[in-house]
């Protein structure tokens, strides 16, 4: 039995499928016309009119007139509204934990970070919840319609709960229970992995103009995660810790990782590798590691900083060496990557690609295609933004 037979007698659902494709076909090509609007979906003339009448009604797009001297009547253009749906994004990491507040465009209105204290996670996500608060009073914005999360670890977005998040300490965290005690009215709560958050970020709103229905979002921290995306979904496993790519093995016997293997990628190629190596390059130890950023590094290698230059070259080594196994696995039509490392993308982009070139592509056509991000927020945190927001929209899309 096919879709259309067994949703064919429900016209509720049909409309809300068709309303969710509407919104969405407006937000990403927007500003165009009911007419453009119809002959992008396929729709009749009075059902566009009737779906836009209740988009209008709720304040979530807007009609203008658009001003055409050629032409004799000018005609309605419709676009997003905004400053009616606001979200806030939380992006809840080791050290640093980053506060946001964006409108249904992917646009920020607020930014703010405070301090992470992990130890009590209910007592750190009020603080959090308060922050956004605060952050909104400050910037005089409307209510928020909704509320994002990023953490870095394996997260049930369904039950909103945090299995396991092992840089904060936390595990089977019901953090969805957490929020509601301090803002029961919030219509929409949305927790996800950072990385996930992140891929979905850069299929809502990246900039490359390239086709992002099969690729995987490389996020490069502190540890080292992934968001794959397959048929424009976030592929989120059958335990949800797919794209736990950190932790793939890369040399056997290698160094002792926190998850208790040795040799894992991100203890080589992840931003604690990258600055663990320096240090002992230029000090001799790692006891001033902890005052080095990824950022220094990178400022140093522009300052001619030979050290500084080959670590990052080193590091680029090693994230060509698991890209490649990426690549193998997946096929995808590109790898993204984000993180403070790709600053330095003119010296790490050559070393991925010369280990890549002989490692995965082996004798096909075409190739793996391999870019920075381009967002310019930083993906976490649009992301949980994102996520948020794509329930506003729903989960019926169509690609044009």
């Amino acid at each position: 039995m096919n879709v259309e037979s067994i949703i064919g007698g429900n016209a509720k659902v049909v409309r809300n499928i068709n309303r969710s494709m509407v919104l969405n076909i407006i937000r990403s090509k927007q500003p165009l016309s009911r007419t453009k609007l119809a002959r992008l979906t396929g729709l009749n003339k009075s059902t566009i009119s009737s779906i836009v009448a209740d988009l209008l009604q709720e304040e979530l797009i807007t009609e203008e007139v658009k001003i055409d001297q050629n032409i004799g009547r000018n005609p309605l253009d419709l676009s997003l509204k905004l400053g009616k749906y606001l979200v806030g994004a939380i992006s809840i990491d080791a050290a640093i934990t980053r506060i946001a507040i964006a409108d249904i465009d992917g646009s920020i209105c607020g930014t703010c970070s405070i301090n992470t204290e992990a130890q009590q996670p209910e007592d750190f996500i009020k603080k959090s919840i308060d922050e956004l608060e605060r952050l909104r009073i400050e910037n005089n914005l409307s209510k928020l319609y909704g509320v994002g999360f990023s953490i870095a670890g394996i997260v049930d977005s369904k039950k909103l709960i945090v299995n396991f998040a092992p840089n904060l300490g936390w595990e089977n965290f019901n953090i969805g229970e957490a929020v509601r005690k301090f803002i029961p009215d919030i219509e929409i709560l949305a927790v996800g992995n950072d990385a996930k958050n992140s891929a979905l970020a850069e299929l809502w709103y990246g900039t490359h103009g390239i086709n992002l229905s099969n690729y995987v979002f490389l996020q490069v921290g502190p540890g080292i995660g992934s968001g794959i995306v397959v048929g424009n979904k976030i592929l989120d496993g059958e335990f949800h810790a797919s794209g736990e790519v950190g932790h793939m093995i890369i040399f056997e016997g290698g160094e002792l990782c926190v998850c208790g293997n040795h040799g894992c990628w991100e203890r080589y190629a992840s931003d604690r590798a990258t600055i663990s190596r320096y240090a002992i390059k230029k000090f001799g130890s790692m006891d001033q590691a902890g005052s080095i950023t990824i950022d220094d590094i990178v400022k140093n290698s522009n300052n001619n900083d030979e050290i500084a230059r080959d670590t990052i070259i080193q590091t680029g080594y090693f994230l060509g060496m698991g890209i490649a196994n990426i690549i193998k696995a997946y096929d995808p039509h590109a790898i993204i990557i984000g993180g403070r490392i790709i600053q330095a993308w003119d010296l790490i982009y050559p070393e991925i690609m010369e280990v890549v070139k002989q490692r995965a592509f082996y004798g096909k056509k075409k190739h793996s295609i391999i870019l920075p991000t381009s967002l310019k927020i930083r993906p976490r945190l649009l992301g949980a933004a994102t996520l948020a927001i794509k329930e506003i929209f729903n989960d019926y899309r169509i690609i044009i």
